[in-house]
């Protein structure tokens, strides 16, 4: 897609600096795809502590070695 941005010529060059990009659409595809990782994270992160990942109580070291040695 081509775009149209005002976008300070000062941030375009850290970003290019910074992402190693050949040129400026490469650094903002990879600072784009960079944002998205992190947003996901962030999204994983919020969903973890709404609802916290509970293990089952039966779920022990000795349990997992007995189930390990029967197979």
């Amino acid at each position: 897609m081509k775009v149209t941005a005002l976008i300070p010529d000062e941030l375009i060059e850290k970003v290019k600096a910074k992402s190693g990009g050949k040129n400026i659409t490469e650094s903002l595809i990879i600072a784009l795809k960079e944002y998205l990782n992190e947003k996901k994270v962030d999204d994983l992160i919020n969903r973890v502590n709404e609802e916290p990942i509970a293990w089952n109580k039966n779920y022990t070291a000795e349990g997992i070695r007995k189930i390990n040695r029967n197979r």
